[in-house]
């Protein structure tokens, strides 16, 4: 029996597994939409088998293709299915990220987690809960009407033990196909969504219980390290392997490919000393050094570089010829900023009878496994590619990289488990970072204040070159003695989110201009949506000085979408109810994700002392539709108003022809917790609409509030980042 047979009989004994479709869906009174429609998840993988398994137990195992990047969504997948099947949450089990297993929900991205994963299990556990209640009445030989069920047993008003699903099941296998309505149990039924639920992880990392990636260990494990080259595009020239092997003796192999390098022991001391006995000894040709750019031309050299120009928006009437109006105008600056993982990129590998076995931290362990089969010449189903959580990512960081450097390694080096970490100094050079992006807003405001016509052009590289099924975007890809390489440019959509404004302005013009920078680059969490809502929301705080109009109102006066209106008069209520020091300034900001995601508005207060800016506290209001668990909610707004204010306030990627400049927390500082503000986030729970992606809605309201409030604080508009450096 080969292994996937083996899976599939595995997963389908004793379980429970129905079928979907698609074919029938019509309106009916207990959802969430008014017609219902299947989360995206469901959509592509419509077999209940894909997202749950009820044990012959009575327990339920949960499967989602999405990693747990720190946003919860091991615990909100199983509230989801305790909610619709009515079980303890201690009665659940979530598999995340496991290629054998979960259903393939490309990356865990975009702030959809929520939305299409948790979601899909809910809608599923709701079909089999029906499908049990329907099997119980028949078995009891009683109406459906008056079943209960609770924690896997079903029974009847005047029994209060009942019988349990495997009694139900019978060993059958439910193989019927979904058709609407999916009856999700009623706002006035639920007992654990709208909950508050402790994530176990965080109890674990506060108890320093192995929890990541960099924890695991296999018996008979080999550590290994790469080397690096000293700058893009350097190709190994010459290295001793016999001097290095005599002067590391304890080295198990030394692998090379092409420029590809790297060394393997059971100590993991040694391969880091052999590592940079390499780094010191071997010989590089160096044939594509960065450009020598001076820090402070850097918008001007990427103005210089040729652009691909996509025109976003054109709405209404254009009046740049007519001399006669004055347009308002700023332009704002964002550097390379880097994803800065605490913990820096680690995989592990395996490679035992020709297959290959992969544990790692990567956003998408599906693209993954099709791009590593491509890098490896190795039938994708001979790669097993198991999702395990990291201590960091907030995107495309080195993950992908490192997954594929253990491939490489193990391959040429079979039967033992290989460990491989990164120094910080690796992951703060070869990660691919963030793209800087150029800004420029244009407006003119009517007599009564109002926005007229709006002009905006954005500047910037790729926002994502993940691997997406593709080898050549693998680090190691292009060292290799056949090199594997992709220069397509990548999704170019991430560079205009939330370029459009969400504000109601009858005459709009947005245009992306596209380069290709000087460094390596790739998704940073939220996208562009952080620079374009900096500089939005920068700029409508300057029209509200133009327009002498108070920065909640002239925000207000053109948000026509009711729940907008809400989260800013939230905001206002909770930030003029609030006292302030003398000295001291508030800066406000709205957005909402993607426009068509969370709504979310943020307040800041800063004082700026002695050259010095001082973040005291920031507030933020969120309306993320129904609110699953209001915990998860609340850390993932506090954790991005923090990070997008340390971007702010703080950091940027140095480079110089020779390589990154900025290796280390002292020459790429970030917030320490003697840097954190007080954070206070307030939820609009809306139990009877559809939940919004909110992951990622903090970032850019908060960096544009952060740089409002040091305005109102010492006078001064600081429209470059970071504004430390530029106050």
């Amino acid at each position: 029996m080969n292994p996937q047979t083996r899976r599939n009989f595995l997963k389908t004994t004793g379980c429970l597994t129905i079928g979907f479709s698609l074919a029938g869906m019509s309106a009916f009174p207990e959802l969430l939409h008014p017609v219902q429609e299947l989360p995206g998840g469901l959509r592509r993988h419509p077999a209940v088998n894909a997202w749950l398994e009820i044990l012959p137990d009575g327990r339920l195992r949960v499967f989602t293709g999405k990693i747990e990047l720190g946003q919860g969504i091991r615990t909100a997948v199983a509230q989801m299915a305790a909610e619709e099947l009515s079980m303890s949450m201690d009665l659940i089990q979530v598999v995340i990220a496991d290629t054998d297993r979960t259903p393939d929900e490309g990356y865990t991205a975009g702030s959809g987690s929520v939305v299409n994963s948790a979601m899909s299990v809910r809608y599923a556990a709701a079909y089999a809960r029906q499908k049990l209640l329907e099997l119980a009445a028949e078995y009891l030989d009683v109406p459906i009407t008056g079943l209960w069920i609770e924690n896997g047993r079903i029974g009847t008003a005047n029994d209060t033990r009942g019988i349990s699903f495997d009694t139900v099941l019978d060993g059958r296998r439910i193989t019927d196909t979904v058709r609407p309505p999916v009856q999700l149990k009623a706002r006035s039924d639920r007992r654990v969504i709208g909950k508050p639920v402790a994530r176990k992880d965080i109890y674990y990392m506060a108890a320093a219980e192995p929890v990541f990636i960099h924890n695991m260990r296999f018996p008979g494990m080999v550590h290994a390290r790469v080397v690096r080259p000293p700058s893009y595009g350097a190709v190994l020239k010459r290295m001793e392997e016999n001097l290095l092997k005599k002067e590391f003796p304890k080295l198990e192999s030394v692998v090379r490919d092409g420029s590809f390098l790297g060394v393997l022991s059971e100590d993991e001391y040694t391969v880091i000393k052999a590592q940079e006995y390499l780094k010191k000894n071997a010989e590089w040709d160096q044939e594509k050094p960065i450009p020598e750019i001076e820090n402070e031309k850097l918008p001007e050299y990427l103005l210089s570089l040729p652009a691909t120009d996509e025109t976003v928006e054109n709405e209404g009437s254009d009046p740049e010829n007519d001399t006669d109006i004055e347009w308002i105008e700023s332009s704002y600056f964002k550097p390379y900023i880097m994803h800065g993982a605490i913990g820096p990129s680690c995989a592990l590998g395996l490679y035992k009878e020709d297959r290959l076995f992969i544990w790692t931290h990567s956003q998408g362990v599906f693209p993954l496994r099709e791009a590593l089969s491509g890098l490896l010449d190795i039938p994708a189903e001979h790669i097993h590619v198991q999702g395990v959580p990291g201590s960091g990512c907030y995107g495309h960081n080195g993950a992908d990289d490192v997954a594929a450097d253990v491939a490489l390694l193990a391959r040429a080096f079979p039967g033992r488990h290989i460990r491989l970490q990164w120094s910080r100094t690796e992951e703060h050079q070869w990660e691919p970072y963030g793209s800087a992006m150029i800004l420029r807003n244009r407006a003119i405001l009517s007599d009564r204040g109002r926005i007229t016509h709006w002009k905006y052009d954005l500047w910037s590289d790729t926002h994502s070159q993940r691997p997406g099924g593709s080898a050549g975007k693998l680090l190691p890809a292009s060292y290799l003695r056949k090199p594997v390489t992709d220069n397509s440019f990548g999704f170019s959509g991430g560079g205009y989110r939330n370029a459009i404004p969400y504000y109601q302005i009858p005459n709009r013009y947005v245009k992306a201009h596209f380069f290709r920078g000087p460094l390596r680059v790739s998704a940073l969490r939220a996208l562009g949506a952080y620079a374009n809502l900096f500089a939005i929301e920068c700029f409508m705080d300057e029209l509200a000085v133009h327009a002498a109009k108070d920065p909640y109102e002239f925000r207000l006066m053109h948000l026509n979408d009711l729940r907008a209106r809400e989260v800013m008069q939230k905001l206002r209520n909770r930030t003029s109810t609030a006292s302030h020091p003398e000295d001291t300034g508030i800066g406000i900001a709205f957005s909402r994700y993607k426009n068509t995601a969370a709504y979310c508005a943020v307040a800041a207060r800063v004082a700026v002392k002695d050259g010095k800016i001082q973040l005291q506290k920031m507030w933020s209001v969120i309306d993320a539709g129904e609110t699953i668990n209001p915990d998860g909610l609340k850390n993932q707004t506090e954790g991005g108003m923090i990070q997008s204010a340390s971007w702010t306030l703080r950091e940027e990627v140095t480079f110089t022809p020779e390589g990154i400049s900025s290796t280390d927390w002292n020459s790429y500082p970030i917030f320490r917790f003697g840097d954190v503000p007080e954070v206070e986030v307030t939820i609009i729970d809306r139990p009877d609409t559809p939940p919004l992606g909110a992951g990622e809605a903090a970032q850019g309201p908060a960096a544009a509030a952060v740089a409002n409030a040091v305005f109102h604080a010492c006078g001064k508009r600081i429209r470059r980042l970071p504004l430390e450096k530029y106050l």
